[in-house]
């Protein structure tokens, strides 16, 4: 009998399922689900936000995030934004009718979120989110207004929660102007919700030639969840990985809570490595092929996968 060639990872095309309903929709946005064969009651399910001008799938098929799903048996959630809502299709982060809890476009991805964990029996204790700039920035709004319902968030490229409350605003603090301090950003954090903790961990990525996201805008990140954690102060190691640095914060019993990685010449988007012999995704328009698989790392963070093995070179602490 003739075998067929394997495909290799970045040639499976896992395919996008339509979320029909979902509750009352306030944030009028859409949403498609994968859900892999390998996906066993009690998985896990991960939120995927694409970024401006972006589609769930052509955000998929850069990140790779489906292929590895189907690998680790993680269901995906990836809500739509619609060119009705903003004519960019971004995620409207910076407006206060979509980014307070119990409105607007949070509340939307939240009626997703609360359906795909029913419908599907995935763990309520192992939901995790991230997006790429407007997705990553609405990432920073759904861990603050919702942390209850999540263990992990990946930010990438992103802005912190409230930085901005319009659009004239928001464009300020994209080029890294005005951005609130530290104090006050865990302040705002705080008050999204009635939420005590414990808080959710948080990844950071960030190319240092960013020019439509200031870099500053992922120390920020990191410094509004700083207190959130009581990890405030120098991180408790640095590394070198894969080209990128990596900070990380840990509790005193060694659990690493926060981590940022800034990649070394990149601009914006999102850090994909395909050639690598477990490659993911495909280089195109924000997704960049930079050496460093952000994908498998974010995965990795959130112990949904064993820990990546990268070229590790150690830079001080």
């Amino acid at each position: 009998m003739k075998k067929h060639p394997t495909l290799p990872l970045q040639a499976r095309r896992p395919h996008l399922s339509p979320l029909e309903t979902f509750g009352t929709d306030p944030g009028g946005l859409r949403a498609s689900t994968f859900v892999p064969k390998s996906f066993t009651e009690n998985g896990p399910l991960v939120v995927v936000l694409h970024g401006s001008s972006q589609s769930a799938r052509s955000y998929d098929i850069g990140s790779g995030w489906s292929v590895l799903a189907e690998e680790l048996g993680v269901t995906l959630l990836f809500p739509r934004q619609r060119l009705a809502n903003n004519s960019i299709g971004s995620f409207n982060w910076f407006m206060t009718s979509d980014s307070r809890r119990g409105k607007g476009e949070a509340l939307s991805i939240r009626q997703m979120i609360r359906r795909v964990v029913k419908d599907h029996k995935v763990d309520p204790k192992r939901v995790f989110v991230t997006g790429l700039s407007s997705g990553g920035a609405m990432t920073s709004v759904m861990l603050a207004t919702y942390p209850e319902v999540f263990a992990g968030g990946a930010i990438v490229a992103g802005l912190p929660y409230r930085s901005a409350d319009n659009l004239t605003a928001a464009l300020f603090r994209m080029n890294g102007y005005g951005i609130p301090s530290d104090r006050r950003l865990s302040a705002l954090v705080r008050g999204a919700s009635k939420f005590t903790g414990p808080w959710p961990t948080i990844s950071v990525w960030h190319g240092d030639s960013d020019t439509t996201v200031d870099q500053a805008n992922a120390g920020a990140i990191v410094g509004q969840w700083q207190k959130l954690h009581k990890v405030e102060g120098p991180p408790t190691r640095i590394e070198k990985i894969d080209g990128a640095v990596r900070r990380v914060w840990c509790e005193p019993k060694g659990r690493a809570v926060i981590e940022e990685y800034i990649v070394a010449a990149m601009g914006h988007g999102m850090p994909i490595n395909p050639r690598s012999a477990h490659g993911l995704g495909k280089e195109g328009k924000y997704m960049l092929d930079v050496g460093i698989s952000s994908t498998r790392h974010i995965a990795a963070f959130w112990g949904l996968t064993p820990k990546v093995a990268p070229a590790r070179v150690n830079a001080g602490a």
